[in-house]
């Protein structure tokens, strides 16, 4: 006997933050918004939390779902990447004389 699995769905930040909005914002419960939505409660539940720790200003677990926590995302990326290429900068490099 084989069991039919359902297809693994993959969900853009936008429709997560709706859920969660649905939920934190408009205060229908999980089980509600995943029934409507053909959703399983866990991932929902994720997004919820993800978006409640974004409201505090944390940067929650996961890819950011609201606008402002994915440009801190992408600076703090851009910070490491100016940093990386300032220690290189840094480093001594070999005089003429020792090149020869």
């Amino acid at each position: 006997m084989r069991i039919e699995r359902k297809a693994h769905r993959q969900f853009g930040a936008n429709f997560k933050l709706e859920v969660a909005r649905m939920v934190k914002d408009q205060g229908l419960s999980v089980a509600d918004v995943c029934c409507n939505l053909d959703l399983g409660e866990t991932a929902a539940r994720r997004w919820v939390q993800q978006y409640a720790a974004e409201l505090d200003g944390q940067a929650g677990i996961g890819k950011p779902l609201t606008a402002e926590q994915q440009r801190i995302r992408q600076l703090e990326a851009e910070n490491r990447q100016l940093r990386m290429d300032n220690d290189v900068l840094k480093k001594p490099r070999p005089s003429l004389r020792e090149l020869k």
